[in-house]
């Protein structure tokens, strides 16, 4: 299909789509009247391919501020005059995205795209002004530490690059929720202690901790057991010690002339449980050295509290849109991590088992932390056979030690497992969105046009979310399978044609929507494609002007794939000096794809001709009148 995301690797692929995107982009503009420029049309789809989720037809408000006031100015090298042009091409680029059914429509619609263009023209003018934007190395700098990526850290520009993309996850109603967050054990302790800290607060030692009778006192009204522990001092209750960290950090407390108090503006935070825990979760990253549990060894912290802020992301998205997960395997991959940062190859061997262990066991807190906030569930049994047969691939990144310790992990029938439970999945896809990454949401597209519905679930949807979308859609009042039949009627990219139908045969029974379109006069080439490739129709049941039809259909998703020489190529290696005669009566199908038809005429009809043309000089023919005549004795 015409599809707007490519992988990194898929150079070629990327390169066709775009030829064929501003082609089409640049002629329907000349036709309307739209100020249209190919070198700007080219920075836009590069700009978004290079973007962290790579979505060529996606475009929000941070994108295309990000275009004009960043990647231009820093990236394009051409005239003043041709750049001015920008904001204008921009718009025009957004709008033929709308007008053919590619836009995405997670981003801004192009009402609201055309206003945040009109705010920003502006600043571009004094972008395009700045000499400090100039060159690719500022380029990258800059928008890396835009994304709030710190260059300092170790790895940190390796972790900007293009993530994997997300599964489309599900999400309970909002009430179910708000009503989740209200009975996590973490909100209610937080609120607790709060209360308990008054407005009058609690005294401190000298150092800045509880006295031990108040330490006692908080611990059992917080439920953590800590208050039977035989303690010398407030600074040996680790879950209380992480409850008031906590409590810090989200300012529901603050310390003052040796006294700790209850923030009197906390209070509407405390009242809402649901943003309560939205922020709790957002700053947890932040708590590694309360959240990890010190040894005695000769490290001044534990491994992981030195990456917590890296390790639990990633701990999160590992997790994120599967099923239970074995604990075991995320300790092998945090303890690959923590080798990464620290270098520990020349260790010794018995401080590497230790280190490795200790991770082990900081990663245990770190999840049983999780799952009293409520973002995971920790349950006990056998392991998916997935990540026993996962250890076979040649491309495992894990080192053959760490191997084995999984396969002998991994046959125990009652292993602890984790999972993320919605208000984790819902965390977890916040923060993704906000990194500018691409995380369904099955539901989310309800209410979108039918043309934008059926190209995002046809690229970023495997097919049972795909029919899961598709259901929610069309039981939206107003909106049946007939509305999406004609999106895919209006499309004007044959290849983009035949992965909706895909998507649609998906939804119905086994054959219905081949059976009913076969003779669909805009759909039926299609429809015909489709059934051939699945053997289920031969060539032979079609008459000659429904061949010609197949024919043209079939040239013209090469053209789409392939560009014009790409198909100009395939013809004269299937024709040979017969290639303009194959395409001469394709053109005179009727196939219904009049943009298609017009770019097969001019880019492939038009130098097959002037070829065929030069061979014939070559070719000696008989004179005028030579047929029949009777050869002299």
């Amino acid at each position: 299909m015409v599809r707007t995301w490519f992988e990194p690797e898929e150079a070629e692929e990327f390169e066709a789509a775009k030829d064929l995107l501003i082609r089409r982009c640049v002629t329907w503009a000349e036709e309307h009247g739209h100020p249209v420029d190919d070198l700007l049309l080219s920075a836009a789809v590069d700009a978004r391919h290079e973007s962290r989720d790579g979505r060529l037809a996606y475009w929000d408000g941070a994108s295309i501020r990000f275009f004009l006031l960043r990647y231009v100015p820093c990236k394009v090298t051409a005239g003043r005059e041709e750049l001015d042009l920008a904001p204008e091409v921009l718009c025009t680029y957004l709008r033929y995205l709308d007008v053919t059914g590619l836009r995405d429509p997670r981003g801004v619609t192009f009402a609201d795209a055309r206003e945040i263009i009109a705010d920003a023209r502006a600043e571009y003018a004094a972008a395009l002004d700045d000499p400090t934007l100039r060159g690719v190395a500022t380029f990258w700098a800059h928008t890396a530490l835009g994304q709030g990526v710190d260059l300092t850290v170790p790895r940190a520009f390796e972790r900007f690059k293009r993530p994997f993309p997300q599964l489309p996850v599900y999400l309970p109603p909002a009430s179910e929720l708000m009503e989740a967050a209200a009975r996590s054990r973490t909100v209610q302790r937080l609120v607790t202690l709060a209360d308990w800290v008054g407005k009058d607060g609690r005294a401190l030692t000298d150092a800045g901790n509880l006295h031990l009778a108040d330490a006692l006192e908080v611990s059992a009204l917080l439920g953590t057991g800590e208050d039977r522990l035989g303690v010398r001092g407030a600074a040996d209750l680790p879950q209380l010690n992480l409850l008031l960290a906590w409590a810090k950090k989200l300012r529901l407390t603050r310390t003052s002339k040796g006294r700790l108090l209850r923030v009197a503006k906390a209070a509407s935070l405390l009242g809402d449980p649901e943003a309560l825990w939205r922020r709790a979760f957002e700053v947890l990253p932040e708590l590694g050295r309360v959240v990890t549990v010190p040894v005695e060894t000769w490290r001044s912290q534990p491994v992981l509290a030195e990456i917590f802020d890296e390790i639990l992301p990633d701990v999160l998205d590992s997790m994120y849109g599967l099923d239970e997960m074995p604990v075991v395997r995320l300790e092998e991959t945090v303890w690959l991590a923590c080798q990464e940062y620290f270098d520990l190859d020349q260790e010794e061997e018995r401080l590497r088992d230790l280190w490795r262990r200790e991770s082990a066991r900081d990663l245990g807190r770190m999840l049983e932390v999780l799952s009293d906030l409520g973002a995971v569930e920790l349950t006990r049994g056998p392991a998916d056979p997935l990540y026993v047969s996962d250890l076979d691939h040649d491309d495992q990144p894990l080192p053959p030690d760490a191997v084995e310790r999984l396969r002998a992990a991994l046959a125990e029938p009652g292993l602890p497992l984790v999972r993320l439970i919605p208000l984790g999945v819902r965390g977890v896809r916040d923060r993704l969105l906000a990194e500018g990454r691409d995380a369904p949401l099955v539901g989310e597209l309800a209410t979108a046009p039918p043309a934008e519905l059926l190209g995002v679930v046809a690229q970023h949807y495997p097919p049972e979310d795909a029919v899961a979308e598709l259901q929610g859609w069309l039981a939206r009042p107003g909106q049946d399978l007939e509305m999406l039949l004609q999106a895919v009627r209006d499309c004007p990219f044959r290849t983009r044609v035949g992965a909706m139908l895909r998507v649609l045969a998906d939804l119905l029974p086994e054959g219905r929507l081949f059976h009913d379109l076969r003779h669909d006069p805009v759909l039926g080439p299609a429809v015909w494609t489709q059934l051939i490739d699945a053997g289920k129709m031969q060539p032979e049941a079609l008459s000659e002007r429904e061949n010609l039809l197949l024919g043209a259909e079939n040239f013209l998703s090469v053209l789409e794939l392939a560009g014009p020489e790409g198909l100009v190529d395939q013809l004269k290696r299937m024709g040979g000096g017969d290639a303009y005669e194959f395409v001469k009566a394709v053109l005179a199908s009727g196939h219904p794809d009049v943009v298609g038809l017009r770019e097969l005429r001019e880019l492939v009809a038009e130098p097959l001709r002037r070829t065929a043309r030069r061979r014939l000089r070559l070719v000696p023919t008989r004179p005028p009148g030579a047929r029949g005549r009777r050869r002299r004795r």
